[in-house]
């Protein structure tokens, strides 16, 4: 999904007032902030992929129920791949939702992305319903206490910190788009299937 430039100056100016089973988690550990690094597979790996996406967007959310299962299981767990989630956030509460995601220990990160997207329809877009609302429903679901979820919502740090890293990304990779991907410091940018993915990453 492509970014216009009033979308993301929206984003900046605003404020932001399958289900994952888990036990009730502490509201954050000291080595595992939400503004760490959330990633998957080896740092060792000879490719590291940082995708940047944003939870709202509908190009994203096929690529992540379509695609990256194969990329998981035959690039990141054999260890080819280090995967880095970046958020790049195209509205407010695609926004709202990174910050909540982030607030969740970093080993139950990816399922609560995975689990938003294939909710997408019903938390993000569905008429008469409060997306915030429906985002606490899957933050509980994950053992997220509703201290934890309103401190989330509540974390104007956090909230500067990812529009930064967006513009930072705008600005040093052009990244205007999502999903976008940068391979070992090539950028590449859109839904893709396996197959095509597979040709960006050497000996894969």
């Amino acid at each position: 999904m492509r970014i216009h430039r009033r979308t993301l100056l929206s984003v900046v100016a605003a404020g932001i007032a399958a289900p994952v089973l888990g036990p009730a988690i502490p509201a954050r550990a000291a080595d595992a902030g939400p503004e760490s690094q959330r990633s998957l597979g080896s740092p060792n790996a000879k490719t590291t992929v940082d995708e940047w996406f944003s939870l709202t967007c509908t190009h994203c959310a096929h690529f992540t129920q379509d695609t990256f299962p194969q990329i998981k299981t035959e690039l990141i767990d054999t260890g080819k791949v280090h995967w880095i989630f970046r958020d790049f956030p195209l509205d407010q509460v695609a926004l709202l939702a990174a910050m909540v995601a982030r607030y969740l220990p970093p080993d139950r990160y990816e399922p609560f992305v995975i689990a938003l997207f294939a909710n997408q329809d019903r938390w993000a877009f569905a008429q008469g319903v409060n997306p915030q609302n429906e985002l606490w429903k899957t933050a509980a679901l994950a053992g997220m206490s509703r201290a934890t979820f309103d401190k989330a919502v509540a974390d104007d740090t956090l909230k500067t910190w990812i529009l930064q890293q967006q513009s930072d990304a705008q600005k040093k990779w052009g990244i205007d788009s999502t999903p976008s991907f940068v391979v070992n410091g090539q950028k590449y940018a859109g839904d893709m299937s396996f197959d095509s993915f597979r040709k960006l990453v050497p000996d894969a």
